[in-house]
């Protein structure tokens, strides 16, 4: 085994999937991260790795020894078991001469705890080329149990040598992000650029991240095997095979979710106590091709076909199971896109965004129907995509007034993608007379924090002025509150 010359943590450390007893450990070496390779040799190097009861590290109680190989592009994910619940835990790895910075992760409730509180950051949509990840900044400060991230952690998109608008003048990006990403060197590569960014970095460091996937960490808007352009389903799902790999290679995830070819495991459900049951989705694996095309389009025959999911029908039996079973006071539904229904304006010529559940009627229809029958009374949906905050009522039958609210959804804005916004977009008074169960919309770039405990759950929907600059503080534009038993959201003044 070569020595490695130079520090091969240039990515940071990571951590995820908090269970009772058990956390994911991530790293990956990498001391040329913008090369192929990462800078390495192809062959494999000891990985050793500690956790600590405390930061100084005097206490320890776990360590060991992994493999990175280059394989895995010298990724390494180690599940540590064993370790008590419900409290932090310092860790950090060693490679040759080299250590890693320290990273703080925590692990959940135990299974039979009503614990006191819980407290979530909410994050989406990080187009590196559109701004600074100034949000992760903010959230890395936060005092949260875990941040979970609701997708498009990357964009497939060229990123130019000025990093867009971004606009570096202390630096230069190579060449090799200034095309679209289609083979796994590409994705391995834009995604050690993403995790390049400082403030990503520190995020993953305190806090352990759940996630899942929206579409851009494929191509946009792909559903199932079909992509946006009409290419050969066999085609795509070789681009998809790589970016699903590097997706796992790169995200703090079991062994049990490692991609088989074009094909990936993700939807998984994480228990927090009784307090909460998080319910993770694949909205993208496993629809169906999007009706009338992609974008804002007439509903019809097409899109209402019961036969259309967004899940598919193994998903879809799961969750509802999942919902029947649950002993949670707390459902927290995470997925990537918008799950109300959200037409542009009032009058008979609406539009509905067909890459959202309003393209799926039938398909969101079973799982309101589910939850009904589950009869859930606390169901938090958790959602982005749209890069704007969204607070809205989830009403049983949107078409009539008097339809009792089942579900509140939580719509998270944007870490960077459409670069700074605005507080109040042109679109929002049509939006909001054709969608009263729409309680609040804000386009600037931010974050959610959830709080949740047996009273009630508040949202915090957080804005940044500006990301085209580095250092923005933060103010709460909005806060919300849901009463445990009393489903619709409530603003906080």
């Amino acid at each position: 085994m070569q020595a490695i010359g130079t520090d091969p943590f240039t990515l940071g450390v990571a951590s995820g999937d908090p269970l009772p007893d058990s956390v994911v450990l991530w790293t990956r070496l990498a001391p040329e991260p913008y090369r192929s390779g990462g800078g390495l040799p192809a062959e494999a190097f000891a990985v050793g790795w500690e956790l600590a009861e405390d930061d100084g590290f005097q206490t320890l109680v776990a360590q060991g020894e992994v493999t990175a190989s280059p394989e895995d592009n010298h990724t390494v994910h180690v599940e540590v078991a064993g370790l008590e619940a419900g409290r932090p835990y310092w860790y950090r790895f060693r490679a040759d001469t080299w250590t890693s910075p320290p990273g703080r992760t925590r692990t959940a409730p135990p299974r039979d705890s009503r614990p006191a509180r819980l407290r979530f950051g909410l994050a989406s949509c990080q187009a590196y080329y559109h701004g600074y990840f100034t949000a992760f900044r903010h959230l890395a400060d936060a005092d949260l149990d875990a941040v979970v991230h609701l997708g498009d952690y990357l964009y497939e998109y060229a990123v130019n040598s000025k990093a867009g608008d971004r606009n570096y003048t202390d630096r230069v990006l190579p060449s090799v992000f200034n095309r679209e990403a289609m083979t796994l060197d590409d994705y391995r590569l834009r995604y050690a650029l993403y995790k390049s960014d400082p403030d990503l970095r520190a995020a993953h460091a305190a806090h352990p991240f759940i996630v899942t996937w929206d579409d851009h960490e494929v191509e946009n808007n792909y559903a199932g095997p079909y992509d946006q352009t009409g290419s050969p389903p066999e085609q795509f799902l070789a681009r998809r095979a790589a970016a699903y790999r590097a997706f796992w290679e790169n995200m703090p995830l079991r062994e049990r979710h490692r991609p088989v070819g074009p094909d990936m495991d993700l939807y998984r459900r994480l228990h927090f106590g009784t307090l909460a049951q998080l319910d993770l989705l694949d909205a993208r694996q496993y629809r169906s091709d999007q009706a009338y095309g992609d974008g804002w389009k007439r509903p019809g025959p097409e899109s209402a076909d019961p036969a259309r999911t967004m899940t598919g029908e193994a998903q879809e039996r799961w969750l509802l199971d999942g919902w029947h079973a649950s002993d949670a006071l707390w459902n927290v539904l995470a997925q990537p896109v918008v799950f109300a229904r959200r037409r542009d304006r009032g009058d008979a010529a609406y539009l509905v965004n067909m890459d959202a559940w309003d393209g799926y009627p039938a398909s969101r229809e079973r799982l309101l129907a589910g939850a009904q029958e589950a009869a859930l009374d606390n169901l938090v949906v958790l959602g982005g995509d749209v890069h704007v905050h969204c607070a809205l009522d989830i009403k049983r039958d949107f078409d009539d007034a008097a339809s009792p609210v089942m579900a509140a959804e939580l719509i998270v804005t944007s870490v960077s993608s459409d670069r700074d916004g605005a507080d109040r977009l042109p679109l929002w008074d049509a939006m909001q007379a054709a969608n009263p169960h729409l309680r609040f919309y804000n386009g600037r770039r931010g974050y959610v924090i959830l709080d949740l405990d047996d009273q009630r759950a508040r949202a915090d929907f957080h804005t940044l002025p500006y990301v085209t600059a580095p250092g923005a503080p933060v103010t709460t534009a909005a806060s919300f509150t849901i009463e445990a038993g009393q489903p619709g959201l409530r603003p906080l003044p």
